[in-house]
Parts: C-alpha cells; structure tokens; sequence
C-alpha cells in the first residue's frame, strides 16, 4: 500500500451484494479495506460483524476481519480518499419503460470526484452500458489524469460469492498499461487467473454472459409451455435429453428467472442495439410471462376464485433472502385477482410483512405452488394439489 494511503481498498456501495463479498474477499487476502455505504443500518450491520444479508461462507471472514481491524464500514464519504484504490459498486437499473440509465455510474464518479487524490486507482465493478468506461475516462481526463481507470465486472452469483471469487477469473479492462497492471495486481490477491481485455470487450462480455443465461432458462421455459400444451412432462423430457448426453447438458431446467441481474442485463444489451436483439426480447417474454401462464393453467384446472392459493418461497432463487424482481410476487398479484385468497411464505425473506408461516399456509391452502425452490420444501407432504414448475418434490413439473 503506498505511503499516504491508509487503506488498500475502499468499497464504495461496499453494503451491497456485491460490493459486501468482494470487500471481505480482500479483507480475507490480508488487505486493509474501508466498506462506503450510505445505508447507516447496513453499515452498522457490518461495523457489528454480521453480514447484511444471507451469504454462505462469509460470516467468519467478516468476523476476523472486523476483530483484526482489516475492515471497517462507514457512512463517512471522506474515506475514499484515504485508499489506494477505490472500487465503485452501484446498481444499473433499467426504468419502467425498460430503458438503462447510461449516466448511473459517471453519476456517482461525479459526486466522488472531489475526494479522489492522485495516484488512486478508480475501479467500476458495476455492469455498465457499453460505453460508460469511456464516458467515465472522459469525465476522469480533464479533472483527475493522475487517477487510473479500470473496469473489472463482477461475475458471482448470489450465494456463492465467497467460492467464486476466488475460483472464477476475473476479467480486467484499461485503456493502457498502468492502470491494467494495477487492477490485474489487485484481483490477483484474489484468483489465479486474470483475464485483460479492452474496456468495451469487458463491457460486452458480462452483458452477453448474462443475456446467454437468461435467453437458456427462456429455451427452457418455452419448452416447458410446449411440452405442458401437449399434457407432457417436461422434467422427464428434459431428465432424458441430459442424462449422460453432454451436448444437452446444459439445458437448465424450467422455472422463474428473475433477480436483479439477469433480466436487467438483456434489457441494457437490448437498448444498446436499438431495439434489434430479437432474442433478448423474446426471452423476455417467455420469462416473464411465465407466471401468467401457470395461472392460466390453474384456471384450466381449478375453480380459481373459491380457492385459497398458498405461494412457497417469495425470494427470487433458492436459499436466498433477496426478494429483488422476484417472479413471485408477479405471480401473487395476478393470483390476487384470479383467485380467492392468496397466502405466501418464506423462510428467509426479512422485509416483507404480508409472509406468513409455512404452517399456516399448508393448513389453510386449497391449491400450493413453489415460487422459490427453497430445498426446506423439499420433502413436504402436501395433501392438496401443487404446481411445481422446478419438479422440486420430484413428482414431475407438468401443471
């Protein structure tokens, strides 16, 4: 660590999913490293040594990095300029109309600007809109040319940070030497395998991962509809296509694709290309239709509007409490108009006050489906009918 730097790393949106691992990852490497975050409760969270949020393996990282004094959490935006490098973690949303907003990370770069002090290394982890490094280098150049830039984008998916970031490699992107030898310095103390790229490769790279993914569970979802159209079984279709067979073994299986990353990120590839990603939108349709669709179903098959419907799992994934652009609740407002009664239920799911427990909503439903394939739910014996598009109870998927 330089002399005038008091830490090695400061995280900035350092409280979040992402930002929150990749600080105790570094802690964890022996690095000194400041978490910023304007949410007080989150970082008091943290400064107290508990984790913000479900993350498996992070607790005792988190706990001998606090004891230790390797990382702090504050709410004080002068620490960022007390760290060699400054890592930037911000959410990129896309609006109601599905348009990203291109200036969310140049924003907060702006509003730090006056706390960066040469010899810094500026780091944006967000996934970005192809361009925005350029658009921040831009930005950087007339006020700060003695700050380096790098985009290195995260790449770990919920629940698994703490293996993956040091399994995966990591991509590191700068328009010049420097800059790229400091970032490939950095997240070396993390994996073995660092991969350079230009700014706008990195850039399209973590888009078009993350497009790959969802367009695969829409492949996935479609086919569960076309099976399910001809009264078939897609999980014993899809059992067969991949059993020892390895060209179909990535064919995932049906069920809500959702979370604040996937859907997201193929809308910012689709707004990119001006509309023109055919498959991008499709998948989109597919995807997020797929709730309306079971209910369809449901009617088909049931007398909705006398029945009470309880809903297992509210999360977006499994074993997670993020409950970020879950399909269950899309589920749950249509249910709430086709149906009599809707009951929901979560076991780790914190912020949601209208959850009630898994008990009741066994006693009291007529008809259950699985939003969350949460494995607690696994060996449940229901005794009235469920809709399991994940065919968790390994009783088929078909409606």
């Amino acid at each position: 660590m330089a002399d005038q730097f008091d830490f090695d790393v400061c995280v900035v949106g350092g409280g979040g999913h992402v930002g929150f691992p990749l600080a105790v990852a570094f802690a964890s490497r022996g690095l000194r490293v400041a978490v910023y975050d304007v949410n007080a409760a989150v970082v008091a969270t943290i400064a107290s040594g508990r984790a913000p949020f479900l993350e498996p393996g992070v607790h005792a990282p988190l706990a001998d990095a606090i004891a230790s004094d390797r990382l702090v959490a504050t709410t004080e935006r002068e620490v960022v300029r007390r760290a060699e490098h400054v890592v930037i973690v911000v959410g990129t949303p896309v609006d109601q109309y599905l348009s990203p907003d291109p200036e969310a990370v140049p924003r907060v770069v702006g509003e730090l600007e006056d706390l960066l002090v040469a010899g810094q290394l500026v780091v944006l982890r967000s996934t970005v809109f192809p361009g925005v490094t350029r658009r921040v280098e831009q930005l950087l150049a007339g006020s700060h040319p003695d700050v380096d830039l790098a985009f290195c984008p995260e790449r770990i998916a919920e629940g698994r940070a703490m293996t993956e970031l040091f399994t995966l490699p990591q991509l590191v992107a700068a328009r010049s030497d420097r800059p790229m030898q400091r970032a490939a310095a950095l997240f070396g103390k993390l994996t073995d395998t660092v991969i350079e790229l230009a700014p706008e490769e990195a850039e399209l790279a973590k888009l078009f991962t993350n497009s790959w993914r969802y367009i695969k569970f829409a492949a996935a979802n479609q086919y569960y509809m076309i099976a399910n159209d001809l009264g078939l079984d897609f999980a014993r279709i899809r059992d067969a296509m991949t059993t020892d067979y390895p060209r179909s073994a990535d064919l995932p299986g049906a069920g809500f694709a959702a979370g604040p990353c996937l859907f997201k990120d193929t809308m910012q590839l689709a707004s990119v290309t001006g509309g023109a990603f055919a498959l991008g939108h499709s998948a989109m349709l597919v995807n997020e239709g797929l709730p309306d669709y079971l209910v369809r179903g449901m009617e088909q098959r049931h007398d909705l509007p006398a029945l009470t419907v309880g809903i297992l799992g509210m999360a977006f994934k499994a074993e997670s409490d993020d409950r970020r652009s879950s399909l269950s609740y899309r589920l749950k407002r249509v249910l709430s108009f086709r149906a009599g009664r809707v009951l929901t239920t979560d076991p780790y799911v914190a912020d949601d006050s209208d959850l009630l427990p898994l008990e009741r909503v066994l006693s009291e439903a007529d008809l259950l489906v699985i939003g969350a394939p949460h494995a607690v739910y696994r060996d449940l014996e229901p005794a009235v009918p469920v809709v399991d598009v994940w065919n968790l109870l390994g009783m088929g998927s078909a409606l």
